[in-house]
């Protein structure tokens, strides 16, 4: 990592003075940055590539562009992890998630258990307590009836756990060499019980970041599961439902939870710059607070990845009153799933839209969205 300069208490990456004809260098860069971000977003690909998929600045523009250019609605615009819904009264969250991870069979999981978890999270990222599940399923020609029935098991267990039914579904059968053995979508309904408003656009100057645990734990396990680079560790993906940790946590600061978003594709570097956009604040984080595990560290660093960018599947980024902060995270350490639980940072005014990361060695930096991601099919 690069050392820019010292890090101050509020960093302002050299905001002009009042009055002054010229802006600095990197008050340039700032503007530069804000001009891009204001531009239409356009597809200039003719052709969908693996980086459309990855959750980083290519999946952005792909569903702006396309997507809500013509699905675009007051439900769906905010982008959030589920539609908050209103049916005769009662609060409800609605939300659809597909895996096509690879390996499907992974240290800690497989695809069962993880499109069961997903949904159940995404859900729990409203607010709302889940109930019911639809699945369906894509088969390959071929593909090992064994093997279907264990993802099966896997996902009647994960269900079972989080307390939710599967009550409908589909499936379907494509030719051999048309899909990668199987695929699922499911499809999840949550009642939201709370009076909660929880929002990547509800950050605020003084907030706190928490992180409910160590980070990027699920994307080094299935990148070892591939068995690729030829590298052993002890490490397990981190799947798992969040929904119990989140009532948790809300009824512990009723009313001061900001933001709930869990740290999937594009791990939380991706989901901060979510929240700094949409909030029009900067998010800053100290690098030395982020829980992260020895294991995930040596294999990032040994695949040249940042951490901060490898996705987990049973952890989430929250934004919370600075002033409740301490009991927040008192809340989620009492809890198996949030031991880990840390303050990893700040939201303050300026600079706006961005993600600015206190390095260790006493710098501040850039944390951009990455383009693609380098780890395809890990969810």
């Amino acid at each position: 990592m690069t050392t820019e300069r010292p890090a101050r208490e509020t960093p302002d990456l050299g905001h002009a003075l009042p009055g002054t004809p010229h802006p600095g260098r990197e008050q340039q860069v700032l503007d530069r940055i804000a001009r891009a971000r204001r531009r239409k977003a356009v597809v200039k690909e003719e052709r969908i590539t693996l980086a459309h998929g990855a959750g980083g600045r290519a999946t952005q523009t792909l569903i702006e562009a396309v997507f809500l250019k013509e699905f675009g609605n007051a439900l769906l615009a905010p982008l959030e992890d589920g539609a908050t819904l209103r049916l005769d009264g009662a609060r409800a969250a609605f939300t659809t998630d597909s895996f096509v991870v690879s390996p499907l069979f992974f240290p800690g999981g497989d695809i069962g258990d993880l499109a069961v978890n997903g949904t159940v999270n995404d859900l729990a990222m409203c607010g709302a307590r889940p109930e019911y599940l639809a699945a369906g399923f894509i088969l390959e020609e071929g593909f090992p009836v064994a093997d279907l029935r264990r993802i099966a098991a896997s996902m009647a267990a994960a269900a079972r756990a989080a307390g939710v039914s599967i009550v409908t579904g589909d499936t379907k059968v494509v030719e051999r060499g048309k899909a990668d053995g199987c695929y699922v979508t499911t499809t999840g309904v949550g009642v939201i019980e709370r009076p909660v408003s929880l929002s990547a656009s509800g950050a605020r100057p003084g907030d706190a970041v928490i992180v409910s645990g160590p980070i990027g734990e699920h994307g080094a396990a299935i990148m070892l599961a591939r068995g690729d680079y030829g590298i052993e560790a002890a490490l397990q993906s981190d799947t798992a439902p969040l929904h119990e940790l989140v009532a948790g946590l809300l009824d512990s600061v009723p009313g001061k939870v900001r933001t709930l978003r869990d740290a999937t594709r594009g791990g939380i570097a991706t989901i901060l710059n979510e929240v700094a956009t949409a909030s029009d604040v900067a998010v800053v984080v100290d690098e030395d607070a982020v829980p992260v595990r020895a294991e995930v560290t040596g294999v990032c660093e040994l695949l040249g990845i940042d951490p901060f960018y490898v996705a987990c599947e049973g952890r989430f980024v929250a934004i919370v009153d600075g002033a409740h902060a301490g009991r927040a995270v008192d809340a989620l350490r009492g809890h198996p799933l949030g031991a880990g639980a840390a303050v990893i940072g700040t939201v303050k005014a300026d600079p706006p839209g961005l993600v600015l990361l206190r390095t260790a060695f006493g710098g501040t930096r850039i944390v951009d969205v990455l383009v693609g991601d380098p780890l395809p099919r890990i969810c």
